[in-house]
């Protein structure tokens, strides 16, 4: 009861800051860099990449962040209302801050990007049947949609740059259409019968149906749920009944879940490895290949690739 009465009164902190903030949405200064505060490092990459020299960007959830349970902080807040524009992935991902996007899109562009997608290309969520799986960045087809709705909101900004915003945004989505041709060549040198990925979360739903690979999670969709015995067993029969060997851990997640069915699997005599490391809700280091969407993209398919081979 405690620890209730002390998240509300948090929350209320919270509320009466962003009150106290008021609502002032533009840049001080009409010639200043468009101030763009982004939840998830993708949609950093993807708002970097348009604005280019005109955009000054700032990413909420580093490497290793999961936005499943990520709350904002006191520092958080402060970045979102110093923003002139918010990016945020929506769908949910982000769900301990829904409240706080509500009381920021009061007085500036708080965009829930992903939500830009057809509702016809959403994949469901079998624990909320209402919702949708948010993990949309796993389709590149898909995420270009996210990269137009960006384009789109920065022109709608800084209408005397909507051209340039276009051609850098062309720019961009070709580069995309190159790496998902590469995506769908490599998983093409997989044997059918290997195209299994084995992950701690069913975050790999989008890249699976997109490229053709059948996906498992220990835990649903969003990593607040809960897993337990039953589940663990039940991947461990998996492994063991189709001879799967490699299952794959993710940056942003304990590894403890996964390390679980592999010795599941030992006890069963199924000898299972760790096919290597996937960036799954959160990028590499800035600064580093895996520390783009384009990087991590491509990192996970080679570590997928060269382990189901």
């Amino acid at each position: 009861m405690k620890k209730l009465v002390a998240a509300s009164f948090a929350f209320l902190i919270v509320l009466c800051f962003l009150s106290a903030c008021g609502s002032s949405t533009t840049s001080e200064n009409a010639n200043d860099k468009i101030r763009i505060t982004a939840t998830i490092g993708q949609i950093a990459d993807i708002t970097n990449h348009i604005g280019g020299e005109h955009v000054e960007v700032e990413s909420l959830m580093g490497p290793g962040v999961d936005p499943h349970l990520y709350k904002a902080s006191q520092g958080d807040i402060q970045k979102l209302m110093d923003a002139d524009i918010v990016f945020y992935n929506g769908l949910h991902l982000e769900g301990k801050m829904d409240e706080v996007f509500e009381k920021i899109s009061k007085g500036k562009p708080a965009i829930p990007a992903a939500e830009s997608i057809p509702d016809n290309q959403l994949l469901g969520n079998k624990e909320n049947p209402g919702l949708h799986d948010p993990h949309v960045w796993f389709s590149i087809p898909r995420w270009m949609f996210v990269v137009d709705t960006v384009e789109k909101e920065l022109s709608k900004f800084q209408p005397d740059l909507a051209e340039e915003f276009k051609k850098n945004a062309e720019s961009y989505k070709q580069e995309l259409k190159e790496l998902d041709e590469y995506a769908r060549e490599q998983v093409e040198t997989i044997p059918k019968e290997s195209r299994v990925l084995v992950t701690a979360h069913d975050a790999f739903q989008y890249f699976g149906e997109e490229y053709g690979v059948e996906v498992m999670g220990l835990q649903g969709l969003s990593t607040d749920s809960e897993y337990g015995l039953k589940d663990v067993q039940e991947l461990v029969n998996a492994l063991t009944e189709r001879n799967i060997k490699a299952v794959f851990v993710e940056s942003s997640i304990s590894e403890k879940s996964i390390n679980a069915v592999v010795e599941g699997a030992k006890e069963k005599g199924h000898e299972v490895s760790i096919g290597g490391e996937l960036y799954s809700d959160a990028m590499g280091e800035a600064g580093t290949e895996e520390g783009t969407y384009a990087g991590m993209f491509r990192h996970n398919i080679d570590t997928i690739v060269s382990s189901l081979k």
